[in-house]
């Protein structure tokens, strides 16, 4: 199969199927570079699934993926944890570890457990991005919800992979923790020229945050494009099945579906 040579995520044909029922049907799209883009659309939609098949994490029934110009499972495992990174949905750990301890694991695919003063120059310098100096030491059990997910977050940025994908990284956050996270991966594009793909259920932090929405319903892409092209009353409608209202402010676009 041929792919495209101007974006170095492409996926053609992409299937996926439990039992009879097909949870993703035939999907075709390209991750936008250096570009914050969110998987948007109603439960059962397809976007968990959809980000799990290019991280490599689940195996599809049918079509391709390519990256970088090469068909994804041609990577060896250690070789893609060093260009692509994921975050599950839920993460926990029964180890008792610090903050340290954990961002440090982002490492392994380097170190294989042997770190190095450069090692733990990345280490630093993702604890600082991540605004957890005052936590370096704290046990990841002893913390908040919030405080865990941003270590999480902390740890990826560690890996120093040039594509990061979230699933769901805002599930459970209060809306202070939401925001935190929020702005890190936005300087994490802006600052560094990362690649992020999130899944997001939130549309006001697809809006605000994202620079492109793929935004998903039956699993089918039924659209891919700049976030002031996809917020839009009626494009919203079809997606999520009711009524917004589009308030715009600070050329930031609000949704507000609350009271219609």
């Amino acid at each position: 199969m041929e792919f495209e040579k101007e974006n170095k995520l492409i996926f053609q044909g992409l299937v996926k199927e439990y039992g009879k029922k097909r949870v993703i049907d035939g999907l075709d799209g390209k991750i936008a570079d250096s570009r914050i883009t969110s998987l948007i659309g109603p439960n059962g939609a397809g976007k968990s699934t959809l980000l799990s098949i290019l991280s490599r994490l689940l195996k599809q029934d049918g079509g391709e993926v390519s990256f970088m110009d090469r068909s994804l499972p041609d990577y060896k495992s250690n070789e893609l944890a060093k260009k692509l990174s994921i975050l599950k949905q839920s993460n926990q750990t029964d180890v008792k570890l610090t903050v340290k301890d954990l961002v440090a694991f982002g490492r392994f695919p380097y170190s294989k457990g042997r770190m190095t003063d450069a090692d733990w120059q990345k280490v630093r310098e993702a604890i600082v991005f991540s605004d957890l100096e005052d936590l370096t030491d704290a046990y990841i059990d002893e913390l908040s919800g919030g405080q865990r997910q941003r270590a999480f977050i902390s740890m990826i940025i560690a890996q120093d992979t040039e594509y990061i994908l979230l699933d769901e990284p805002l599930n459970n956050l209060d809306m202070k923790h939401s925001v935190h996270v929020m702005k890190t991966l936005r300087r994490l594009v802006d600052e560094l020229g990362k690649t992020i793909v999130i899944v997001i259920h939130e549309i006001n932090f697809a809006a605000q945050y994202s620079d492109h929405i793929i935004a998903m319903k039956d699993g089918k892409i039924r659209y891919s494009d700049e976030v002031n092209n996809i917020i839009r009353p009626e494009i919203l409608k079809e997606i999520f099945g009711i009524e917004f209202d589009i308030i715009e402010k600070n050329q930031k676009k609000i949704c507000n579906y609350f009271n219609l």
